[in-house]
């Protein structure tokens, strides 16, 4: 391979889940940077539109569409409109998620925010793997990344939902690599540590920051740019042999919230 083409998306299509902001949003413009046309979808419309026209201004291609993930005729809607604009699709980010926080008290939860947590981290994924992996292989270019969480690993208080549903996105991509190898489609996870956005900054204090800080070798809390390396690297040809793995972006610590 030549290696000016390594991070080359030159011609590649992705469809990136909950674009309007924070990792979402960052994997839309940093994509679009390496030449990716982005197809942004978030749950509201115009945060989805604001970052479209954002990559459109610095010369960029991109398009935004509604989309509720708990909602399968969404999902269709969202596949079915990014082929209509840019032919096909070759790169999935499944970032639009929920839970979480150290707000899952076992007795104030319930079932049914149980298996909305699940719906919203897991089946939505495998929901849009099913019906992006086809395009890929028919383009013969493929690359799912979840957005996965180091909740997945960690053991924490009132986590059990939402890390459950994550370690499950983490298995789901280790077995989905085999389904989706032999037809050239790779499936990859990213799992960040304590990332600055705007669902950490609800729950984060300069207590909790401190605390994180003192088994975080790397001494800081990471960035958007930090979790959008990552997804371009599992986006990008560079990984072309690398599926069913997930890459924990952490500082090269644990950052938990008790």
């Amino acid at each position: 391979m030549n290696i000016d083409s390594l991070f080359d998306l030159s011609g590649k299509v992705a469809i990136v889940t909950g674009g309007g902001d924070g990792i979402g949003k960052g994997s839309c413009e940093t994509l679009a940077h390496f030449g990716a046309s982005i197809v942004v979808s978030d749950l509201v419309l115009e945060k989805a539109q604001a970052v479209a026209n954002e990559i459109v201004k610095n010369g960029g291609k991109a398009i935004a569409v509604a989309c509720n993930v708990l909602n399968d005729a969404d999902l269709v809607n969202l596949v079915d409109k990014a082929v209509a604009e840019y032919e096909t699709v070759n790169i999935l980010v499944n970032n639009a998620g929920g839970g979480g926080g150290g707000r899952e008290n076992p007795f104030q939860i319930d079932i049914a925010y149980f298996k909305r947590v699940f719906n919203l981290n897991l089946f939505s994924a495998w929901r849009l793997c099913q019906l992006v992996v086809p395009h890929m292989a028919e383009s013969g270019y493929g690359s799912i990344i979840n957005i996965t969480s180091m909740g997945s690993i960690n053991k924490s208080p009132n986590m059990s939902a939402y890390a459950s549903s994550k370690a499950a996105l983490n298995h789901m991509a280790g077995n989905l690599a085999f389904d989706f190898g032999p037809m050239g489609v790779r499936i990859n996870n990213v799992g960040p540590g304590a990332t600055r956005t705007h669902a950490l900054s609800t729950v984060l204090t300069p207590e909790i920051e401190a605390k994180m800080l003192e088994h975080t070798p790397i001494k800081r809390l990471g960035e958007v740019s930090d979790i959008t390396g990552a997804v371009l690297y599992f986006a990008a040809p560079v990984s072309q042999w690398v599926s069913g793995q997930t890459l924990f972006v952490n500082g090269g610590g644990i950052q938990t919230l008790d």
